[in-house]
């Protein structure tokens, strides 16, 4: 199916298109492009014009470029602007501006990738959906998610995060959202807030500034700065959680060895819904999702049913059941990957679900924490504080990477100190030592702490099953 012939990516971007063509698709890395692609030139870590022949030999059907590069032929199929990350955000104008889909934008300190995720599987069974690929939530991932949606969608399910303050609310301009969500706040990035997290709180509100004129808010209630959401996001928005009065309430979660059940109070009635993951987090998430597919006409039953076959991405709180001997199945260490990122509330969450989970016989509770990354001046306090986490009480072993995670194992208690190692490499040559047969393990950390090797290393000491077993 053509997404973009020549003519109509020239009119949006106010370029000069070489060559009479049609593309499929749109591209940032020849590592990953199909034939038929729109290669972006993006310049980043390296200048995307460098690769421009190599995509055009992989069948890259044009590139979008503001020069012609060295080693590319005169008439090459090419789209030349001003500006590659100006054009791409005008591709993304026009795909918007020429789509009937229904567009759900979503921001918040933690959760909004899987919470994504769990709106386009709560989607798909009743229309087509063009959901951003990954964490593309940036200056650029938000516009090529939007430059790359297919004529016929009829959701689009847009992902926008931030580092620092002003980068949401043109973002959330140029998606135009009919709904926006504001899954949490909680301290992440505080070196760029100097009020913190009501500072957060606002930047993250400001996707409600992006929304079509009938458009539909909708915010978490359960928070310190609930109330800073509640005034941005105005009189007719939504609230969900568990705190009287939401819109959208969570009344009870049971946990099972499928995983959870969840009930909740709307003004449609009660409803009922389960999940194939584990954590209190995922099913306040999960509640945000139907409020937003029932706020963008979606029939709510069918999304509910949707839910039930949902399970997190690898990273992202994924289960694992590493099988140490095939002769006895029921031998082995349930894995919680957990290890995309983190910060304290994401870790919170995480240390609860450890916490309430009960390991085999002779089993334990081990959590593998790495460093949490821009947090501010505090950062070494809050490293430490995870010490007198409630959940922290229920669990057997820490061990702990980076040395900011030192804070947090000089606090442990010593029967409750595991190993502390620089970097995650390190421990994970230690893996055979640090779990065994029965135990439950959390791994969690920034994704700059590479605690992906942990998982790695810990999977291969078996023989790992389930639909998220690989990475």
């Amino acid at each position: 199916m053509t997404l973009w012939t020549a003519q109509e990516a020239a009119a949006a971007t106010g370029g000069e298109a070489r060559g009479d063509w049609a593309v499929s698709g749109l591209s940032i890395d020849t590592r990953t492009l199909e034939p038929g692609d729109l290669f972006i030139a993006l310049k980043a870590a390296r200048d995307g014009h460098d690769f421009v022949a190599d995509a055009l030999g992989k069948g890259a059907g044009a590139a979008l470029v503001s020069r012609v590069p060295e080693g590319v032929a005169d008439d090459a199929p090419l789209l030349v602007v001003a500006d590659v990350q100006s054009a791409l955000e005008d591709l993304a104008r026009a795909a918007r501006a020429r789509t009937s889909a229904k567009v759900i934008a979503i921001t918040g300190s933690v959760g909004k990738t899987s919470t994504k995720d769990m709106m386009a599987h709560a989607l798909r069974p009743q229309a087509k959906v063009h959901a951003a690929e990954k964490s593309y939530n940036n200056h650029w991932g938000v516009p090529l998610t939007l430059a790359r949606m297919p004529r016929d969608a009829a959701y689009a399910v847009i992902e926008i995060g931030m580092n620092h303050p002003g980068e949401i609310a043109p973002l959330s301009a140029l998606a135009r959202p009919h709904v926006a969500v504001v899954t949490t706040v909680g301290p992440v990035h505080l070196e760029a807030f100097e009020d913190g997290v009501p500072g957060i709180a606002r930047e993250k509100a400001a996707i409600f500034s992006g929304l079509i004129e009938s458009g539909v808010a909708i915010y978490n209630a359960d928070l310190d700065v609930s109330p800073i959401l509640a005034q941005i996001a105005g009189a007719e928005a939504v609230s969900f959680g568990e705190s009287d009065g939401c819109d959208w309430r969570l009344t009870a979660l049971t946990a099972g060895a499928a995983g959870i059940n969840c009930v909740a109070q709307a003004a449609e009635g009660k409803i009922f819904f389960k999940l194939a993951a584990q954590g209190v987090h995922f099913g306040t998430n999960a509640l945000s999702v139907l409020a937003a597919c029932h706020a963008a006409g979606a029939d709510l039953a069918q999304c509910t049913l949707a839910l039930g076959s949902w399970t997190p991405p690898a990273g992202r709180g994924a289960r694992i059941f590493v099988s140490l001997d095939p002769a006895h199945p029921e031998l082995g260490i349930d894995l919680i990957d957990d290890a995309y990122n983190a910060n304290p509330s994401s870790v919170g969450a995480g240390l609860a679900l450890l916490a309430a989970s009960t390991p085999g016989p002779g089993g334990r509770l081990i959590a593998i924490l790495g460093d949490m990354k821009e947090l501010g001046p505090t950062e070494v306090a809050m490293h430490a504080d995870l010490a007198r986490h409630p959940a922290m009480d229920a669990i057997d072993t820490v061990h702990c990477v980076g040395p900011l995670m030192g804070a947090l194992h000089a606090e442990l208690p010593g029967d409750q100190q595991g190993q502390h190692t620089p970097d995650a490499a390190t421990l994970a040559g230690q893996a055979h030592h640090l779990v065994g047969p029965h135990d439950i393990v959390l791994v969690k950390g920034s994704l700059s702490m590479n605690m992906a090797l942990l998982v790695d290393a810990i999977a291969e000491l078996g023989h790992s099953e389930g639909a998220n077993s690989k990475r």
